[in-house]
Order: C-alpha cells, then sequence, then structure tokens
C-alpha cells in the first residue's frame, strides 16, 4: 500500500476522512457474522498499514485455533522489511521503490526469515513519542540509501549495511535474540514456531485481464517491491472466495483503493456511488426508476447512505486499475458481514486509525466497492473452494 502518511496528512487538513462523526449513525448495520480479532491499534504518523493489517490477520487466526489473544509486533516486521527493502534498493542501484509502504506478503517473507516477536517486547517506539511518529526516520533513511548508491569510493564499502542497521537499531530498537513472554524463553523464530500457524497458508489473490487467469504474476503496484506473486483469478471467483472465507471463519486482508468519494471512514461505510445513470445494476434499476444523471451528481456530493452503485465488471475493473483510478493506497483487514436495514450485504472491515470513527475503528464496505477497488487479497488457502483451488493447483 502506498504511503499512509500522505492520508494522515489529508486526515489533518480536515479532508473527507477527517470528518467529525455526527452524533446518529446514517443508518444502523446488522451484523451476520463477525469474526474474532485483537483491539484496533492506531498506525498514526506512519505509512505501514500493510504490517497492522497482515499482522491482524494473524491475530484473529490464532484466536480462531485457541492460541488466545497474542498482540504481536507491527513494527518488528516494518523494522525487518526495511533492512531487505534496502539491500534491494542497493542492488538496483535505487530504480526500485523505497519507502514506508509494503504489501501482505512481505509480513510472512519476515516470519519465515527473522521469526517474530509480541509487541510488548519490540514496541519500535525508540525516538521520544508514544505513537508510531515515521517521517524522520523515513527522510533519514532515504537519504542514506541515496548516498550510498551514489557510490562516492567507487566501489560499495562493506560498512553501508551496518550504517544502515545502525540508524533502524536507533529508531526501532535493537532486535533481542531472546526474550521471555508469558514465564516462557523464546528466539524470534522460536516465538514464531510456537504459534502454531503455517506461513505457507497465506495466499495472495488479485483479479486483472492483463494477466491469464489461474496463474501467478507479481503485481505492477509500487509498494510490490519484493515482486511477490498473487495467483490471477475472475472476479467472481474473487467474490466467491471472500464470502467463503468469512463463513468458514477466516479472516482476509484487503488491499485497496480508498481515494473515492464513497469512502465515508469517519460515517462508518464505504460504497461505490453511481455518477450516470447507466452505471446501475439491472437488479437495482426497477428500484431508481426516475433517478437522472443530475440527481445522482448531487446524491454523491453529499454522501450520507447507501444510493445507487455501479455495476462492477471485470472491464470497470481493469480500466480503473490501468488509468490509476486503483491504486494501492491502503491494508485493513475484512473480519465479518453485515446488511444495512434494506437487506444490502456489507462485509465488515478492521482498520488501524485507532478507535476514531462512529463503529470504533471497524466500518462497513459494500461488495461492490471491494470487488472493484481492491488491489489483492491475502487469505489462508483453506478459505478457497475446492473447485477453484483445483484450478490454481493449490493442495
Amino acid at each position: 500500500m502506498k504511503k499512509i502518511l500522505t492520508i494522515a496528512a489529508v486526515l489533518l487538513a480536515g479532508s473527507l476522512y477527517a470528518q467529525t462523526p455526527p452524533e446518529s449513525k446514517p443508518y444502523v448495520f446488522t451484523e451476520i457474522k463477525t469474526l474474532a480479532t485483537t483491539p484496533v491499534k492506531n498506525q498514526a504518523r506512519s505509512g505501514t498499514c500493510w504490517s497492522f493489517s497482515g499482522v491482524g490477520q494473524i491475530e484473529s487466526d490464532l484466536l480462531r485455533t485457541g492460541r488466545g489473544e497474542v498482540i504481536l509486533s507491527d513494527m518488528w516486521i516494518v523494522r525487518c522489511t526495511y533492512m531487505d527493502k534496502a539491500e534491494k534498493y542497493v542492488r538496483m542501484h535505487g530504480t526500485v521503490n523505497f519507502d514506508a509502504g509494503g504489501n501482505t506478503h512481505d509480513i510472512f517473507n519476515v516470519i519465515r526469515k527473522y521469526g517474530i516477536v509480541p509487541e510488548s517486547v519490540y514496541p519500535g517506539l525508540n525516538y521520544g513519542t508514544d505513537q508510531h511518529t515515521h517521517n524522520e526516520v523515513n527522510a533519514v533513511l532515504k537519504a542514506y540509501l541515496e548516498a550510498v548508491i551514489k557510490n562516492p569510493n567507487r566501489t560499495l564499502s562493506t560498512a553501508w549495511a551496518a550504517g544502515f542497521n545502525g540508524i533502524l537499531d536507533a529508531y526501532f530498537g535493537k532486535m533481542p535474540e531472546t526474550f521471555t513472554y508469558q514465564g516462557k524463553s523464546y528466539s524470534p523464530e522460536s516465538f514464531a514456531a510456537d504459534l502454531g500457524l503455517n506461513w505457507d497458508d497465506y495466499i495472495s489473490l488479485a483479479s486483472f485481464t492483463h494477466h491469464p487467469f489461474y496463474e501467478r504474476f507479481a503485481l505492477e503496484i509500487p509498494d510490490n517491491w519484493a515482486w511477490g506473486l498473487s495467483y490471477n483469478i475472475p472476479l467472481d471467483d474473487l467474490s466467491k472466495i471472500l464470502k467463503n472465507s468469512i463463513e468458514q471463519g477466516y479472516t482476509a486482508t484487503w488491499s485497496s483503493d480508498v481515494s473515492e468519494s464513497g469512502f465515508q471512514y469517519a460515517l462508518g461505510f464505504a460504497i461505490l456511488p453511481a455518477t450516470s445513470a447507466k452505471e446501475i445494476s439491472g437488479s437495482d434499476q426497477a428500484r431508481w426508476t426516475g433517478i437522472s444523471d443530475a440527481d445522482l451528481w448531487e446524491m454523491n456530493a453529499k454522501v450520507t447512505g447507501m444510493m445507487p452503485e455501479k455495476q462492477v465488471t471485470q472491464e470497470l475493473r481493469q480500466l480503473y486499475f490501468d488509468n490509476y483510478q486503483t491504486t494501492d493506497d491502503h491494508g485493513m483487514v475484512i473480519v465479518g458481514t453485515a446488511t444495512d436495514p434494506d437487506g444490502n450485504l456489507f462485509y465488515k472491515v478492521k482498520n488501524s486509525w485507532g478507535v476514531s470513527n462512529l463503529y470504533d475503528g471497524y466500518f462497513y464496505v459494500s461488495p461492490a466497492f471491494i470487488l472493484c477497488k481492491t488491489t489483492n487479497l491475502m487469505v489462508n488457502k483453506a478459505a478457497i473452494p475446492a473447485d477453484i483451488k483445483a484450478k490454481l493447483g493449490i493442495k
């Protein structure tokens, strides 16, 4: 996901995202199924939603498997990823992305390589604030690497990696080789093993027509710096997998664009409003007979509840991605389903912006928004229906 530091700046500027929550909710959602989750966290002024969302999925899986509530360190993942990201940036002479963003597969790569620790062991706040504030460290890390790749010695020194790690240690804290948690001694690797999850069970899914379906490809988004692979599937399969995942008790990490006017986080929902009468789905057309384009534009100017949504097709999804209308903005965790008073299905989503909105850090998203604006979805492969698994060659 791209730099949520940018979104944080928008928040401070008083934009759509920073609306003061009204005293009453636009309307009430009736929850169908809500999966177990750990408390909502706050990424604050850091572009690390990708870590918070993926770690949140793992924490829910630990609750699902009976391991209990374990609050894992988001900043352990971030700190380890920075080192791997720096190595690639130097090897590529600065021609790949280096910033705060990442993608969900980065989390599982880190755990396989470095293990994981609890939040209490590694909070990552080693720079004088009680909330994550990464503006300075991001600037310092980038400037350091720019000096390295200029190669002023005409050959890279043996010290650059140690120097980079020194900066990480200064801002995030030194990485412990061993620690004690609930009376037991661990290394990061042994703690990861003790959690009892198979990190290879987590599968990234995408749905785009510029690659063949049922094959894997590296999603072309700036923050996929590691060139991680996603399975490419048709839109209908993506919808089936998400629905089945929640029904079977598995949360999903959702990477999405959140720049649409229908993304009303402060009000607790996200929809994909139609901007033309032609965009209204056939099944809803009769219900909205008589609504003109002018009416739709007026409604979109003050989104306060459900209204006609675009009919999402594979072609529309691809068009938005190709034209940069769908970008890798933000990562969240889909944790349940609900309905609005008219019986429309919504997905319940856990965010990482603290408990600042109407639903204490959760909000509800229409299927149309998810299907149109998703970049990729991380699911447990156990949640994929057998027929789709067979097409993907997943056992």
